[in-house]
């Protein structure tokens, strides 16, 4: 249970951030146009709060609020007896006890404790025995339940988890070994990471679910926690200024819930938009990816040490325009336009150049005063765009960096060569070379991305190849140095699901090469890209996006959507068109 995509009028990254800077000024409403400084106060947060937080905020806002400092709960720190300190963790019995001890030491001056998810009374007895303790019940100012526990990437996507995230992946739903109790937890995760959502959204949703699955289980469980909050309308979370018109509106939001067994090859498959590619090649985390800087060994003199690899870091966040521009586009067009966009910014700054170099003229001849007088404003105006200039080099480099990293990578495992070779295989079209022959290949890909290869190939088979077909298979992926663990588990889930009557359809568009790279893009360019393929995309629609569509159209289709229940608002059944679709998956981030 990865990720979910939304589409509103007001994104839910921004009702996000508008939580958390309230939260920081103490729970109250920011003041407009004040002129004073702001209080000075210390964030303290443990994991969670700090991957809620470090994709929304950057330190300098942080600071613009008044933090001083941000330090995590269990860190070592020091008291700052004059200070007021502002918490936002997780309810865990470890985090309650350090907060108790932190009262017990005398750390901060006052207390605003704020927790991603509701606490429970028990715990919070124990920090008001705490509290009790130490003579500090008049320090603790304000306690609050935040709901915020989701980590929002974009506008229109966000994750439920970074932390211990592999407790509730696919993996862990579909362990042979689980536990009632521990599916029970799972689930009981997950809703509450939705149910955060949907109060940070203000909005009661439409749920539509498939029977008999993980996903069944989440739907009734979250439309249990959602009619328990409304039918105490004094305290509901969905009532007052937090919902504005949403629970009497007839605009209701869609939450399709959907199990990841409905496509697991599109996970598998190789990529080829900017954005995908970074994702899978890339150390990338939260919006921040992290690269290898390859250390020169020519200066090195004989017999040193090899020189440490230089690690750096890059945010990749809305507010880089080249990023949310190109993001959904094909890698070839990416390096183009990146090379495009450096071409334009040494126009720019040769032209500054020249400008400086016209007002330096010196003599009093009347064609360097005419000269001098033409170009007075064209300086000023190019000198006041050097901070925007700036930005755009930063941003040319940054990009360049991340671009010629994945490339790299499409160059050492032909990513190109797969990602092709793929949608063949999930379209249906005539393969020109034989799937053992790319297994084979020893140039071709890492063990991981054969095996991948594979399992797309065995996942789309509308008949499972032969014992003697697949041993063959087996011996060549065993040779390339693969696991098979993974065809283990496939062979096993095909069986059960009976997928071998009714394969998954993927449509039957496949990308169409363009022809080869055969030079340089441009003169001068960092992007060599011989010998890569540049493929053209054509949309085609996954089988999640063809159920959405049915969802929303309230198309009657018997294969699709025939098995989705409908939870309606408490108290009512409601079949009214849905204004907003959401949609959640189990391992992958899917958008609407």
């Amino acid at each position: 249970w990865a990720g979910l995509a939304v589409k509103m009028a007001v994104g839910i990254r921004e009702k996000q951030t508008v939580a958390l800077k309230r939260m920081l000024n103490f729970n109250l409403p920011p003041i407009k146009n004040s002129t004073g400084e702001p209080i000075w106060k210390v964030l303290i947060y443990d994991r969670f709060g700090q991957d809620i937080i470090s994709p929304l905020l950057s330190v300098k806002e942080l600071r613009d609020m008044g933090i001083t400092l941000h330090l995590l709960l269990h860190s070592d720190r020091d008291p700052i007896p004059d200070v007021p300190a502002v918490y936002f963790v997780m309810p865990t019995e470890e985090n309650i006890d350090r907060m108790c001890q932190d009262l017990r030491n005398q750390l901060y001056e006052s207390y605003y404790l704020n927790f991603i998810s509701a606490i429970s009374r028990s715990k919070l007895e124990d920090i008001a025995n705490a509290a009790l303790g130490a003579s500090a019940v008049t320090q603790v100012a304000k306690v609050f339940d935040q709901y915020l526990n989701f980590i929002t990437l974009e506008d229109d996507m966000f994750v439920l988890c970074n932390q211990n995230k592999e407790l509730i992946s696919y993996r862990a739903i579909n362990r042979p070994d689980i536990t009632d109790t521990e599916m029970e937890a799972i689930m009981d995760t997950v809703v509450d990471s939705l149910f955060c959502f949907f109060v940070t959204l203000g909005a009661i949703p439409i749920i539509r679910c498939s029977r008999g699955t993980a996903a069944e289980m989440v739907a009734v469980k979250l439309d249990k926690k959602l009619r328990e909050n409304l039918r105490d309308a004094r305290n509901s979370l969905f009532t007052g200024d937090t919902l504005g018109a949403g629970q009497f509106s007839f605009q209701r939001p869609l939450l399709v819930l959907v199990d990841r067994n409905i496509d697991l090859a599109t996970p598998l498959h190789h990529t080829w938009t900017y954005q995908a590619l970074v994702h899978d090649v890339l150390d990338f985390h939260l919006n921040r990816v992290n690269l290898e800087e390859s250390s020169g060994m020519e200066n090195s003199p004989a017999g040193a040490r090899p020189k440490k690899k230089n690690k750096k870091s890059y945010d990749l966040t809305p507010a880089d325009k080249f990023w949310q521009k190109h993001k959904g586009s094909p890698f070839p067009e990416v390096a183009e336009s990146v090379q495009q966009e450096l071409e334009s910014y040494r126009a720019q700054e040769d032209e500054v150049k020249r400008l400086k170099s016209i007002m330096g003229i010196e003599g009093e001849d009347e064609g360097a005063i005419s000269m001098l007088s033409d170009n007075t404003a064209k300086l000023t105006s190019a000198v006041s765009s050097l901070p925007e200039l700036l930005e755009k080099k930063r941003l040319i480099d940054l990009h360049t960096n991340v671009a010629t990293a994945v490339l790299e990578h499409i160059k050492a495992r032909k990513l190109d060569v797969y990602f092709e070779y793929e949608e063949k295989i999930m379209s249906k079209s005539t393969l020109d070379k034989s799937l053992l022959d790319m297994i084979s290949d020893p140039d071709a890909g890492t063990p991981e991305d054969k095996m991948r290869l594979f399992l797309i190939y065995y996942i789309n088979s509308v008949q499972a190849p032969s014992e003697a077909d697949l041993e063959q298979y087996k011996k060549a992926l065993t040779d390339a140095g693969c696991n098979l663990t993974p065809l283990k588990y496939i062979k096993q889930w095909k069986a059960f699901a009976k997928m071998a009557s009714a394969p998954t359809s993927y449509g039957n568009t496949t990308a169409k090469p363009l022809g080869l790279f055969s030079r340089v893009m441009n003169t001068g360019s960092q992007f060599v890209m011989e010998g890569v393929k540049n493929l053209v995309l054509k949309q085609q629609n996954l089988p999640v996006t063809r159920i959405l569509d049915n969802l929303m159209e309230m198309k009657s289709n018997p294969v699709r959507t025939a098995s989705f229940l409908l939870e309606s608002r408490p108290g009512h059944r409601s079949f009214l068109p849905p204004a907003t679709p959401f949609l959640i998956g189990s391992g992958e981030n899917w958008r609407v």
